[in-house]
């Protein structure tokens, strides 16, 4: 049996999560204080995501680049291809807020939204 220890990032309280597993099997989580730190435990062990945030180029616009993120967080696998896919893209000023510049970003069902506003010059 592995014992291994995780600092859950759900929430503010950052509880250190002690996980015992039997070889890729989990046996048990202790130490969150609440319900999502051992849902959140049991993800990351079992298939970890994370929100990705970056930027595409802009033509036209009174900023050379827009901030974007995915729409939900992906698997750890597929970043590199959707970052790909964000390098590979440039967009044209106006962007609004919460706008999706690409849809299905290397087809992992996730689309890639503006976090902020673009001016057209």
């Amino acid at each position: 049996m592995k014992k291994r220890t995780l600092t859950c990032v759900v929430c503010p309280n950052g509880c250190e999560l002690e996980v015992c597993l039997d070889n890729k099997n989990l046996i048990s989580i202790e130490g969150s204080t609440c319900k999502r730190g051992y849902k959140w435990a049991k993800q990351e062990l079992t298939d970890p995501r994370r929100t990705i945030a970056s930027s595409i180029a802009v033509d036209n616009g009174d900023w050379p680049l827009v901030s974007v993120k995915t729409d939900r967080p992906i698997p750890l696998t597929d970043i590199a291809k959707v970052m790909d896919a964000i390098k590979a893209v440039r967009v044209q000023a106006p962007i609004k807020l919460g706008e999706v510049l690409i849809s299905n970003a290397a087809k992992t069902d996730t689309s890639i939204i503006a976090t902020r506003n673009v001016v057209k010059l």
